[in-house]
């Protein structure tokens, strides 16, 4: 990764000239300018660090991704929350995620309000946002969308600021919708997406931004003609066609997804570079980050290596009884990142994660390709 040195020093130290910074977030583009010093700093210091990988972190996250809820209202298949997580579930405390951003949030950029299971089950969520918010921080959620078919959940998410939502909707028609998601009602989704836009327009408001998500598989490929079309038709401000990861944990359940009905035929769609015998074609480099920019949080404190630990078997530390500064500059977190820069497949996390594959990084690769029809908002950081 030596090669990758310069351009990683002349990006940052562009940006530390205009202090300005550009981030690329599930193929969306977010532009943060006259950013403070000290956030500009911290993420010059974290970028660059990237190449040497230290055990003792330079900086501090620009990135938190965090679960509100690990329940879900509906059953989408390979989802662990669906399957069954080897832990418990619930709902995150408003005052532990406050907690965690009053400690670090003058560093980071995005938070990114989800993991496993519906964010919005959450009734605090929205408190949450405003709390981010607040602390200059963009907040990036994705959803299922059936909150938003009732009650004031659209009008509050307005209200709340949020950046960025993505309502993750597989299929156009009820058919294929269902096949994937296990709700036999897709016009819930449909309804949650027309309110929200329609609270932005009664708002007068240019956020947050909506995003309709779609993961091509097997039984809904056909529908990607139609897809630009259904997308306008809703009014939303962007659509995200993302590859399917059929990552679950270790290899033989990748090989076995590799091989069931929900995998696309056409190999362009598929997230990974196959072998002769059909299984994902290993990287001999993990060029993944998330252990020096980019903290998963579960909604009881838990802090893990990152999102593809849905069963907690990573866990670096605890918010209820220790501060984020002692966890993420602790020996657990040392051990990890010193054995990822040594041997990543060791780790049986990082060797069969989406990063260990050729087509997966989601850094270098094109896992997702998005239509933005409204550019998102570009603030201040």
């Amino acid at each position: 990764m030596a090669h990758d040195l310069l351009p990683k020093a002349g990006t940052a130290l562009r940006s530390l000239l205009t202090r300005s910074v550009h981030i690329n977030c599930d193929g969306l583009p977010y532009r943060f300018r006259a950013v403070p010093a000290r956030k500009l700093l911290n993420w010059a210091l974290v970028e660059t660090s990237i190449l040497a990988r230290p055990a003792y972190p330079w900086g501090w996250p620009t990135h938190l991704q965090v679960e509100p809820s690990s329940l879900c209202n509906i059953n989408c298949k390979f989802c662990p929350v669906a399957t069954g997580m080897d832990r418990p579930t619930g709902l995150m405390d408003p005052a532990l995620f406050e907690k965690l951003v009053d400690e670090v949030g003058e560093y980071v950029f995005l938070i990114l309000l989800w993991d496993w299971g519906e964010p919005f089950l959450n009734p605090a969520i929205y408190r949450m946002i405003a709390h981010a918010k607040g602390r200059g921080i963009k907040v990036v959620s994705s959803t299922n969308g059936h909150v938003f078919a009732e009650g004031d959940h659209a009008e509050r998410l307005i209200r709340s600021g949020i950046d960025t939502i993505i309502f993750a909707v597989d299929g156009i028609s009820p058919e294929t919708y269902q096949r994937y998601r296990g709700s036999p009602d897709q016009r819930r989704a449909i309804a949650g997406i027309r309110r929200v836009v329609e609270a932005r327009r009664r708002a007068g408001s240019d956020s947050p931004h909506v995003c309709l998500r779609f993961l091509p598989m097997k039984h809904n490929e056909h529908e990607l003609p139609q897809l630009l079309d259904f997308a306008r038709a809703l009014d939303v401000d962007s659509l995200t066609v993302k590859r399917m990861n059929p990552f679950h944990g270790c290899e033989s359940d990748i090989a076995r997804a590799s091989g069931l009905t929900f995998m696309p035929d056409s190999q362009h769609l598929r997230r990974f570079h196959l072998d002769l015998s059909g299984l994902p074609v290993r990287r001999a480099e993990n060029p993944c980050k998330v252990m020096w920019n980019n903290p998963a949080i579960h909604w009881d404190g838990k802090v893990s290596i990152c999102t593809f630990d849905p069963h907690d078997r990573f866990t670096l530390g605890d918010l209820r009884t220790q501060s984020f500064r002692d966890i993420w500059r602790g020996a657990p977190y040392r051990r990890l990142r010193r054995q990822f820069r040594r041997r990543f497949e060791q780790i049986p996390l990082c060797r069969d994660c989406t990063y260990a594959f050729q087509g997966g990084s989601l850094i270098t690769d094109h896992i997702a390709e998005a239509h933005i029809f409204r550019a998102p908002g570009n603030d201040q950081g």
